[in-house]
């Protein structure tokens, strides 16, 4: 994202709507600038202002006589009153940020906007998890946080190590070069995105070795983590293999998603054993 310097008048409306705090007006040059570093290529500043398109000069000119005499001009929060947000061409390995982080732009390897997946919510249709296994997703990153990918290959390469899987159907997956090892892309390790999920699936007798792992790895890579594990329930409804493990275990977990099985079977293995 760039932000024209002939247009922006340093109102600073856009400070507060960048979701990684990426924007700053610089007093050296009286202009909103963006860290480029720092942005994600989210597109939430162009998107989420309104953008009007007054004259630069007339606004600063306006700005300037109400500072000379002690009054204040401010356009309404939420506008950029000259239009001066530009999205630029990206290309690889940039392009990645915008692709993870920018809610309207689809994964090419999944054809899923935002994040990329859909993660286990349509298990009863398109079974990601399995009789007798069990499901991860591994969410890294938030609004102001943000996650580098070298961060991220520091998890998959941890996981790697022990007998899990990674879903195929997942962006992060698609980036490996090495699922056996947990390895991506070396151009995009220092790109930053928003957040991005990766998803794995193990046997049951493998939740402990993954959750620990988890758990170490989140104490040492600069970002911050959510798990969320999922199994296949029985027919009531109920989880005595998954839920009593995490408790021995000593993880608080809540119950946020029973997926009801509504969804039309479409696998056929899956459809014989129900």
């Amino acid at each position: 994202m760039l932000i024209n310097p002939d247009k922006c008048v340093a109102c600073a409306n856009c400070v507060p709507v960048c979701p990684m705090g990426a924007i700053y007006v610089d007093p050296a040059v009286n202009r909103a600038t963006i860290n480029q570093d720092e942005c994600v290529e989210c597109g939430a500043c162009f998107r989420g202002m309104s953008q009007e398109h007054l004259n630069p000069t007339m606004v600063r000119t306006v700005r300037a006589l109400a500072k000379f005499f002690r009054f204040r001009f401010e356009p309404e929060p939420d506008v950029c009153p000259t239009a001066a947000f530009e999205m630029n061409e990206l290309a690889m390995p940039r392009l990645i940020r915008r692709v993870f982080s920018d809610p309207v732009v689809e994964h090419k390897s999944t054809g899923i906007k935002g994040r990329g997946t859909e993660e286990v919510k349509t298990n009863d249709v398109n079974p990601r998890v399995g009789i007798g296994e069990v499901g991860y997703t591994i969410e890294f990153g938030r609004p102001g946080v943000g996650v580098r990918f070298r961060d991220i290959q520091e998890m998959t390469r941890a996981l790697a190590k022990l007998d899990i899987v990674f879903e195929a159907k997942n962006p992060i997956s698609h980036l490996m070069t090495d699922k056996s090892s947990g390895t991506l892309r070396a151009d995009i390790l220092d790109e930053k995105i928003l957040s991005g999920i990766v998803e794995i699936r193990s046997a049951l007798d493998r939740v402990e070795a993954v959750c620990e792992t988890v758990s170490a790895v989140n104490e040492r890579i600069d970002t911050v983590t959510a798990v969320g594990i999922s199994t296949r329930c029985g027919e009531q409804g109920e989880d005595k293999s998954l839920a009593p493990l995490l408790a021995d275990l000593g993880f608080a977990y809540e119950r946020a998603k029973t997926n009801m099985g509504i969804g039309r079977v479409t696998n056929t293995q899956q459809k014989e054993a129900a």
